[in-house]
């Protein structure tokens, strides 16, 4: 067996895929005459041009599991940039500590061999201070400089409770202001620019948790005032989106916390709406449009794999047009991509722009003394 230096194990990184350079239309159009889950995928296709057809829907992403790091990245840019999202709901891990973290110059590598047969251990992955993801790599060394990164952002606020979409805005504003970071690729800088907000829920579950700490730590001992994450305000905001916009569609990448946050402001706008006169349900449409891919199984009652028809039992999703398909999202999620792009539904839409509905904060960070104005500035 080779000798393999930490060099060796982080030769090789990952490589985002790029939707515009392949055209998935045919692939699809010969899935719909098939079954299981090419048939899904096929449904799933024609309803997500459904929502960019339909002018009046906002369409919400919600991200779960390791999909950044997988090669998803450049996929999701393209769609934000070509207002094909509206907002996302994401966990920590995909937009700190894979897509913030590679907007900092950072990379994911993959890993030799097969995670069945390693040709390195994880206690000597451990000791090499490299982390693994499944089949990918990491530099722990990166994800430190990461973490310290996060922790200025954050020690730039005035004391207060935030939304993690402040939080994320001024990460994006870090990059997006900054010449050192201005050329690299990454969702948090684009949804900056493109004014896509970004929710997420367990903010503190990833790099961003660790920055938090540091600068709470840090402010205790110094006998000054802390940041804090405001989870409630991430739920009022995004709340805020459904009440703006009748129509919305949900396009769920895995399940978890962000599928559930996403469905869930459909109850708390027929609350809202109830407090002021309104009907409990009926005033509030339901999403419109739903697809979920996910390799969860729906028999344990977990929630990621509970399907869109259940969530309509509770008032969440309409079940006209939905979708569930069954399978691994690195490889189902370009393909559904790349028809929607060549399909063309997104050249005649404008995004909603949700995150200008929102003022900015007195305590938050501008950052444009680090390279101008501030990006997307209106």
């Amino acid at each position: 067996m080779p000798n393999w230096t930490k060099k060796d194990l982080l030769a090789n990184p990952v490589k985002h895929i790029d939707i515009t350079k392949f055209d998935a239309r045919p692939v699809i159009d010969s899935y719909r005459q098939m079954a299981y889950s090419s048939r899904t995928l096929a449904n799933a296709a024609d309803i997500y041009s459904m929502m960019l057809k339909d002018k009046d829907c906002g369409v919400i992403l919600t991200l779960a599991g390791s999909l950044i790091s997988a090669g998803l990245k450049k996929a999701i840019i393209t769609m934000v940039e070509n207002n094909m999202i509206d907002a996302i709901v994401s966990t920590g891990a995909n937009i700190v500590d894979q897509d913030f973290f590679e907007g900092l110059g950072f990379k994911h590598y993959i890993a030799p061999g097969s995670p069945e047969a390693p040709p390195v251990d994880d206690m000597t992955l451990r000791n090499m201070m490299i982390d693994r993801i499944y089949d990918t790599y990491i530099d722990e060394d990166d994800l430190r400089a990461c973490d310290h990164a996060t922790y200025e952002i954050f020690n730039s606020f005035a004391p207060g409770a935030y939304s993690s979409r402040e939080f994320i805005e001024a990460m994006g504003a870090y990059l997006a202001n900054n010449s050192k970071y201005a050329k690299n690729e990454s969702i948090v800088k684009s949804c900056y620019t493109k004014r896509v907000p970004i929710f997420v829920p367990a903010f503190s579950d990833c790099s961003a948790g660790f920055g938090i700490v540091l600068q709470q730590t840090e402010a205790i001992e110094e006998g000054r005032g802390q940041v804090a994450i405001d989870s409630g305000k991430d739920f009022r905001e995004l709340t805020d989106i459904k009440l703006a916009c009748k129509d919305t569609g949900l396009l769920m990448m895995g399940g978890g916390v962000p599928k559930n946050f996403a469905q869930d402001i459909v109850v708390a706008a027929e609350l809202l709406n109830e407090r002021k006169g309104g009907k409990a349900r009926g005033d509030i449409g339901m999403h419109k449009y739903a697809i979920q891919m996910t390799v969860a199984d729906s028999r344990d009652g977990a929630l990621s794999g509970s399907t869109l028809r259940e969530a309509c039992s509770w008032g969440k999703v309409d079940v006209v047009h939905e979708q569930m398909v069954f399978g691994e999202i690195s490889a189902l999620f370009p393909l559904l991509a790349s028809d929607a792009f060549h399909r063309g539904q997104w050249k005649k839409r404008k995004g909603f722009k949700f995150a200008d509905m929102f003022e900015k904060g007195e305590g938050m960070p501008t950052f444009a003394g680090k390279g101008g104005k501030r990006a997307g500035a209106r």
